[in-house]
């Protein structure tokens, strides 16, 4: 069963934190996991996954963001990125419900009308499976047009509680109907 948690310590992001067991080392969580924490973003080029972006010197930061580390175990890339995505809406509806405000969701990120909300990134590791998911709670020098949590009146704790929960349940019940079901020829 997918394991979730808040960490209770601000973390920056860099980056090196996608990373195989990065649940395990903070939260000794051992499995599968979903992590949450709050912190800037501030991507280095070593640590750029996005080959598009880094080509593109792409600048990702954001003064301050809720953070989503996801870890599967031997699941492939394409899987990932079909989780990361299923992520996305999911914060999304939950963004819609808090807020009042509806988003739109493009490939795996978050906007409202022009303004991202979000970035994210899904890789694999020899091991597992990894995506990171952030979302702005404050946009003051972000390269885009930035939208975030505080100025939505959304508290990121509470936000990043029910977002774990969901995707809880979500993988959950995807497992479940992947079980219940005989094979064909």
């Amino acid at each position: 069963m997918l394991e979730i948690k808040v960490l209770p310590a601000d973390l920056d992001y860099d980056g090196s934190q996608l990373s195989s067991l990065f649940a395990q080392r903070t939260a000794g969580i051992v499995g599968d996991s979903l992590v949450a924490f709050r912190g800037a973003c501030r991507v280095a080029r070593e640590h750029m996954v996005d080959l598009e972006d880094l080509r593109a010197g792409a600048e990702i930061y954001s003064p301050r963001m809720v953070h989503f580390i996801a870890e599967h175990f031997a699941e492939p890339l394409p899987a990932m990125v079909l989780r990361q995505r299923l992520f996305a809406r999911l914060a999304a509806d939950l963004l819609a419900e808090r807020s009042g405000r509806t988003f739109r969701v493009a490939g795996d990120d978050l906007f409202l009308e022009a303004r991202k909300a979000s970035v994210s990134v899904a890789t694999v590791s020899p091991v597992s499976g990894l995506f990171h998911f952030a979302v702005n709670i404050e946009t003051a020098g972000v390269p885009v047009p930035a939208i975030g949590l505080d100025e939505l009146g959304v508290e990121w704790q509470s936000f990043a509680r029910e977002l774990l929960e969901r995707y809880r349940a979500e993988d959950a019940d995807l497992r479940r109907a992947a079980a219940k079901v005989r094979w064909v020829r």
